[in-house]
């Protein structure tokens, strides 16, 4: 199997009324792909993008990544991007900055070649030298939407990336964040509750209740 592909994961958070949070669930998602879950707050949506880029442990099951498991491989060996809600961008870079951060292995021109061929693909030419909290939200968003494609992740997983902005912006960002990652070619999965929004950005909707896909 080519691309991402989840076999009976489950997610179990310990305590003395242990919860799963995840249940037993299979996904794929193949190249180029844009996938949705879509589903209520704590129904284990977000949990799930946590396990598969390596921020929660899983109980039991396999992620693997073209045929290769990765359950237990470090975050940083994954190749997986992650795009917060909140962008979590540095306050104290420039943008330029920001979206060069995860490109140290890339000689100085080559990393200013491929911040300049972001900046054109996500709207922001000639904002690389501004601070990022001059910034609107819709612009930091954009950022932190470059940042993670910078590196070239094999696959690009983002968490309520557009929650935060108010519903005018969040929907016309919602088709240029689509636009982007299929000019980019970006395998990606999207964690959202807002229906609307996973329609409009996935080629896919997968909705989760209660730890499981339904």
């Amino acid at each position: 199997m080519s691309g991402l592909l989840i076999h009976d994961l489950t997610v179990i958070y310990p305590g003395k009324a242990p919860v799963t949070a995840v249940d037993h669930v299979n996904l794929s998602v193949g190249h180029g792909e844009i996938v949705a879950l879509l589903g209520p707050s704590g129904c284990g949506k977000s949990t799930l993008l946590g396990a598969i880029v390596g921020t929660i442990e899983p109980a039991s099951g396999v992620i693997a990544f073209d045929g290769e498991d990765v359950t237990s491989t470090p975050i940083h060996l994954r190749g997986f991007g992650l795009v917060f809600q909140d962008g979590q961008l540095f306050p104290h870079l420039s943008v330029h900055g920001n979206i060069a951060y995860g490109l140290h292995d890339l000689t100085k021109p080559h990393r200013a070649e491929r911040v300049s061929e972001l900046l054109t693909l996500v709207g922001l030419e000639g904002l690389g030298g501004r601070r990022v909290t001059e910034l609107s939200g819709g612009q930091r968003q954009r950022v932190a939407l470059a940042r993670s494609l910078a590196p070239r992740p094999r696959l690009l997983c983002l968490d309520e990336p557009l929650s935060s902005l108010d519903a005018d912006l969040r929907s016309r960002l919602a088709d240029d964040l689509r636009e982007v990652l299929t000019a980019s070619g970006t395998t990606a999965l999207l964690v959202t509750h807002d229906p609307a929004e996973a329609e409009r950005i996935s080629g896919r909707v997968l909705r989760m209740e209660h730890g499981a896909i339904v």
